[in-house]
């Protein structure tokens, strides 16, 4: 048996796809495209789950069960994994562990997504994202100077919070400002993106619009 990954292409879920690459764990894919004019995931993932949302797994080892949300996913997987890319065992190392991945999408991937729908509103949207901008700015420059201090979000080893900041600071690149200004930053990108394991996931979930 093994783990189907409903994959919604250029989303979220491409973490899950690295995640169970860097466990070794056995998976498949069900890939989605977007609805090219409102790009939001099909009415088919909604079979899946109610939420029609990716990422979705189905475990096959589990009585096919159900998981969605990445967080959610990611903390499922780290057990399944037997604690493998999991919190630290030094106490502040662990703290900043579940920090970070609460944060990516807590505090950091909703001012990103809220300039994004601001980017598809005529005339008045691009004038609300350059208003929205210095929000972002606060968030990216809290992240470089945590970077600037160690190599990992939560200490000198990858974890599944690295994993989960992944997506939010692909999108900054690509449409938020995170730019060479910011070099801690953008070095832990090159340095995830060099990965076996990342480019496995690549393989395996398609065209990636972040990478």
């Amino acid at each position: 048996m093994t783990i189907i990954v409903h994959h919604l292409e250029n989303s979220r879920s491409q973490r899950v796809l690295w995640m169970l690459e860097e466990l070794g764990l056995p998976y498949q894919v069900e890939r989605y495209a977007r609805d090219r004019k409102t790009m939001l995931a099909p009415p088919a993932l909604a079979r899946i789950h109610p939420l029609g949302k990716s990422p979705v797994i189905v475990d096959g080892d589990a009585e096919n069960r159900v998981v969605a949300e990445t967080g959610a996913i990611i903390e499922y997987l780290v057990e399944k994994g037997d604690g493998r890319l999991g919190p630290p065992a030094h106490r502040e190392s662990a703290l900043r562990y579940r920090h970070f991945l609460h944060y990516a999408e807590g505090s950091l991937m909703p001012p990103l997504l809220v300039k994004l729908v601001l980017g598809r509103v005529p005339v008045m949207g691009k004038v609300a994202q350059k208003r929205f901008q210095p929000m972002i700015d606060v968030h990216l420059d809290y992240v470089e100077a945590e970077l600037a201090s160690r190599p990992w979000f939560a200490g000198d080893a990858i974890t599944a919070a690295d994993i989960m900041m992944s997506f939010p600071l692909e999108a900054a690149r690509s449409r938020a400002g995170l730019d060479a200004s910011r070099p801690a930053t953008l070095r832990w990108l090159e340095t995830i993106h060099a990965r076996p394991a990342y480019q496995a996931a690549l393989a395996a979930g398609g065209p990636y619009a972040y990478a």
